[in-house]
């Protein structure tokens, strides 16, 4: 497993030598999610700071700016050493794939992009698909923060196409017939016995489905952010409008997607078997 880098690792010892024994646990949970999810936040603050200040007769475009930005992000956590080689080639992914389904939905008619802009594929700005990667990167980054072990975990081959299944159903289910019900129980007959073991200063655990659940609310959370803040807007939806809760489920699957392809690179935190690290708390 990747070690933490020498910021993360100095980040850490600074909190722990100044907070009471009882309260570590708690804070460094929520510092290193928050450590995790860095360059999503930054690209949410970002949201939010252009649409307060952007003006549309600006010569520059705000999603062009918005590339930009995030250009500048991820140079800046190579540089920097935030993050690895490993989780920027995990980012490059999700980029891609990301950018393929928003321009068959954008195509489709699911949601629109209300902006101008002069960097575009197929309508659909290029910055959208680093929202995108933020998701695989707070997931590769989390991995190795918390050192996760992902346990009992189902054959990998099934896991593949579990996620292949959930990815195609976002295109064919315009054609065909939606087979989401399927996939939710799939998901639970693939992971339910599966625990993500996390460690703080001791290790716990979650189960997996779980874990998707409460990361699928946290997303419909930066979903509402986007919309509000125009970056897109769904089909029918006005702009304030809150996202629909079904939107979870879309998350939720999407989880899948995401966690498959960051294993992609990140395969040693698999564990075929039960994970019973020392000092394990149930």
């Amino acid at each position: 497993m990747s070690q933490p880098t020498s910021l993360e690792r100095r980040l850490g010892d600074w909190l722990r030598a100044r907070l009471p024994h009882a309260l570590t646990e708690l804070v460094m949970f929520i510092v290193k999610m928050g450590w995790a999810s860095l360059f999503g936040g930054l690209l949410l603050i970002a949201m939010m700071v252009t649409h307060a200040f952007w003006q549309e007769d600006w010569a520059f475009a705000r999603y062009d700016a918005l590339l930009l930005y995030a250009l500048s992000l991820q140079v800046l956590f190579l540089i920097f050493r935030m993050e690895t080689i490993g989780e920027a080639k995990v980012i490059l992914l999700f980029h891609l794939t990301g950018t393929i389904m928003e321009i068959f939905k954008l195509h489709m008619g699911s949601w629109d992009y209300p902006g101008a802009g002069l960097i575009k594929i197929g309508g659909v700005p290029l910055f959208s698909g680093f929202m995108y990667a933020s998701v695989g990167s707070f997931m590769a980054r989390a991995i190795r923060l918390f050192d996760m072990r992902f346990a009992p975990y189902p054959p990998y081959w099934a896991s593949l196409v579990f996620a292949c299944a959930i990815y195609l159903n976002f295109f064919t289910h315009h054609f065909g017939p939606d087979i989401r019900i399927a996939l939710f129980a799939a998901s639970l007959l693939l992971y339910a016995r599966t625990r993500v073991w996390y460690r703080i200063g001791q290790w716990h655990w979650m189960p997996m489905p779980v874990a998707s659940v409460l990361s699928a609310f946290f997303l419909w959370v930066a979903e509402n952010v986007g919309t509000t803040t125009r970056i897109w807007l769904y089909k029918g939806q006005i702009s304030g409008e809150m996202v629909s809760l079904s939107k979870m489920g879309s998350w939720y699957l999407l989880l899948y997607v995401s966690f498959v392809t960051v294993t992609l690179v990140q395969r040693e935190a698999l564990c075929p078997r039960s994970f019973t690290p020392d000092r394990a708390r149930p």
